[in-house]
């Protein structure tokens, strides 16, 4: 199975509308990352459009192809969470999710204009945005001994790799985050060095802990 190295998301949040027959539909596109923030996007929206209808949404975290859920709120089986879910899709991205709140016009739609007005808004919410392609790296933690500052740091240049927090003493230490692709050839040079150690570590949070 192929590993992705990079995927394609939203660079900030936007919006899109349609009208269908009286009906009025709102999309509001966000970059995400946890089901946390789909929670938080959820709620505050539920409660600034709390006189509309419906709050239909989708959205699809990581690169993996089971993290996604499509929401049709009320609306027939499969004319709204499924077609916003398929607009995500068309676009390649993911880390992202699309609400689409729909005010009532008075006049049925059916499900064919259902399925046309959440897919349309949806588009429309990613159209107005921009979309950035991010690298996917992971993240080590790197001991060494003093003297043997000038080869790692050629190691890392060599890799294009910055290190972050670096300190400096008798032990030096540091963290990386290398390019899934470049992760191989890192290991390798690093490992041929003596007194050095170098792990994986989770992507800190805040660097000056480590």
């Amino acid at each position: 199975m192929n590993i992705a190295e990079s995927y394609k998301t939203l660079l900030k949040a936007s919006e899109g509308s349609y009208k269908e027959k009286g009906s009025k539909f709102l999309a509001f596109a966000y970059p995400i990352k946890t089901e946390e923030d789909v929670k938080e996007i959820l709620f505050r929206l539920k409660n600034k459009y709390h006189d509309a209808r419906h709050h239909c949404y989708a959205y699809k975290i990581g690169t993996g192809e089971d993290q996604y859920r499509a929401n049709d709120d009320g609306e027939p089986s499969g004319t709204a969470g499924k077609p916003i879910l398929g607009q995500i899709h068309s676009a390649g991205l993911t880390n992202v999710i699309i609400v689409v709140i729909r005010y009532f016009g008075g006049t049925l739609l059916g499900t064919g204009g259902l399925i046309r007005s959440y897919r349309t808004a949806a588009a429309n919410s990613i159209s107005t945005n921009n979309i950035s392609e991010i690298i996917i790296k992971k993240w080590f933690r790197i001991h060494f001994r003093y003297p043997q500052i000038n080869e790692v740091m050629k190691i890392l240049k060599e890799g294009n790799i910055k290190p972050h927090d670096p300190e400096y003493g008798e032990q030096c230490k540091m963290a990386i985050a290398v390019p899934l692709s470049g992760i191989p050839s890192i290991l390798n040079k690093m490992g041929i060095l003596n007194d050095l150690s170098i792990n994986e570590i989770e992507a800190p949070q805040n660097l000056k802990k480590l």
